[in-house]
């Protein structure tokens, strides 16, 4: 068995076909992870969202932010913005189906065979793995619970930018939340820096790529992770950063992880949206 872990789609669903074919890939024997960001500012959102949703039964989907924008808008607790593509999702005609199926994804997945993590951001430098599949967990209770609604009407804002093991309620799920579907940049001090999106050494003094905290206690740890276009193809001993711009015209990218060494597959991408216009 073969597992391919692919970075963002952000709605380029011909380019998800054209990679599956670049790998070979049989569903009888393979299985697939997504770091997230299936949907929104490509022009395939709904045909993206579909097709990993049929890829079900062989594949693991962690949410990234635009998935659970996309929730958010879908009931009432978020609004469209300039640039979403999501408008032909929200009138689908299987739409519940997509969106219940979506909302109870997981937002951290560990597989201690394989001696993987996937996510879509990041982890603060108090967090190893395990840590953060266990505060997962909670998130991802209410995400896919009864009622998500309260906790959809509550989760953007930056705050709190601190973790503490005491923080209880909305704000404990809105940190969870945060620091695993949008970090790239963490502060001297730990705190998520958020509003820092660009390439590392674009960062204000005194901020570090997640993953380059000095103290980070997941260190050693291998991590796949996607959401950070910016930074492009990332691959050390113990990260590796999977979103290559397909949307931007870059390129949509896969990595095998159960071979000594991973390997690396990439097909181009047009280019769906011109930098800097959404």
């Amino acid at each position: 068995m073969a597992v391919y872990a692919i970075g963002d789609l952000q709605g380029c669903a011909e380019e998800l076909d054209r990679l599956l074919d670049r790998i070979a890939f049989d569903p009888a024997a393979d299985r697939l992870w997504f770091a997230g960001d299936l949907v929104n500012r490509g022009p395939g959102s709904l045909a993206a969202l579909r097709r990993v949703h049929e890829l079900d039964p062989v594949s693991t989907v962690v949410l990234g932010n635009h998935d659970l924008h996309l929730l958010a808008v879908a009931r009432g607790a978020g609004r469209e913005k300039r640039g979403d593509t999501l408008r032909p999702i929200l009138e689908a005609s299987d739409r519940e189906i997509l969106l219940e199926w979506l909302r109870r994804r997981p937002l951290f997945h560990q597989d201690p065979e394989l001696g993987y993590s996937l996510v879509h951001a990041g982890l603060p430098p108090a967090w190893d793995t395990g840590t953060a599949a266990r505060l997962a967990r909670e998130a991802e209770a209410v995400l896919g619970g009864p009622d998500p609604d309260p906790f959809l009407h509550v989760m953007y804002g930056d705050q709190p930018d601190r973790w503490d093991e005491d923080l209880e309620g909305w704000p404990r799920l809105r940190y969870i939340v945060n620091a695993l579907t949008r970090l790239r940049y963490v502060r001297d001090d730990g705190r998520p820096a958020l509003a820092a999106k660009g390439a590392p050494g674009s960062q204000p003094s005194g901020c570090h790529p997640w993953f380059d905290h000095p103290d980070r206690a997941s260190r050693g740890q291998r991590i796949v992770f996607g959401h950070w276009s910016t930074l492009g193809l990332h691959l050390t001993r113990d990260t590796f950063g999977l979103d290559t711009g397909c949307l931007w015209g870059g390129r949509l990218t896969a990595l095998q992880l159960d071979t000594e060494e991973p390997r690396l597959f990439q097909v181009d991408c047009p280019g769906a949206v011109t930098p800097g216009t959404v």
